[in-house]
């Protein structure tokens, strides 16, 4: 049974970076095939995917947060983690980790597990 938990702060300062770790339990997040993301809601745009760590460590991340967006991972703690740079009120959000199942290493997978998510707040 695979469970997720999202940590970090709730509350960053405009200009900041926002940083936030998920740890995975009942499963390895370097086990072929399995796909680690951030997903993030917000009342105006919904969900959105932000990036994704693969099972190997590689990475890819939305084209809109690109610039500002740096997933890592560490194997021993079996956890990974978000950071997001030069953050302003509009990446006030619930920020989600999940993980997707793919069949190989093509990037092609489907969300079956989710954290609970975590509320951010990008306030001064």
């Amino acid at each position: 049974q695979v469970q997720l938990q999202e940590s970090g702060p709730g509350l960053v300062k405009p200009s900041q970076t926002l940083s936030l770790t998920c740890t995975v339990s009942g499963g390895s997040i370097a086990t072929s095939y399995y796909y680690w993301s951030w997903i993030r809601q917000t009342p105006g745009k919904g969900l959105e995917w932000m990036g994704v760590i693969a099972y190997t460590g590689n990475t890819n991340y939305s084209p809109s947060l690109k610039s500002r967006t740096s997933i890592s991972r560490d194997t021993s703690k079996n956890q990974f983690t978000l950071q997001l740079s030069s953050v302003t009120p509009e990446d006030t959000a619930v920020y989600y980790c999940a993980r997707g199942e793919g069949t190989s290493g093509d990037w092609k997978y489907e969300v079956d597990y989710w954290g609970q998510g975590t509320q951010v707040t990008v306030s001064s």
